[in-house]
């Protein structure tokens, strides 16, 4: 696994574990929302995932683009469809998203090659 992603899965996982522990009702419902909120639905998960990539990228989210990524990867999507998302979040962020845009390819390329 590239460095970059596995640095990335192992924070994210340490972090929401210790969230998680403290078993806060409001940040424990949040965390199961955003868990539900993209299961199989009336949408495909690999859209919704797109869904979230795109507004994650025009939030400035790295963190969030990250994980979409990784989503979106494990869940088949290739560079192409990829970079569709990337090009409708430039357009609907404008150019104060393109240095998220620059991670988002840099972390793209580093889940190609593991």
């Amino acid at each position: 696994m590239h460095p970059l992603v596995e640095a990335f899965r192992n924070y994210r996982q340490q972090m929401n574990e210790r969230i998680l522990s403290r078993n806060n009702k409001v940040i424990n419902r949040l965390f199961n929302l955003d868990t539900n909120v993209y299961q199989e639905g009336h949408l495909p998960v690999l859209t919704k995932e797109y869904i979230g990539l795109a507004a994650s990228l025009v939030l400035r989210c790295d963190d969030c683009v990250k994980y979409h990524l990784m989503r979106c990867r494990e869940l088949g999507a290739g560079t192409e469809e990829v970079f569709e998302v990337f090009s409708v979040a430039s357009i609907v962020g404008g150019t104060i998203v393109v240095p998220h845009l620059r991670r988002a390819v840099e972390f793209w390329d580093a889940l190609q090659e593991a």
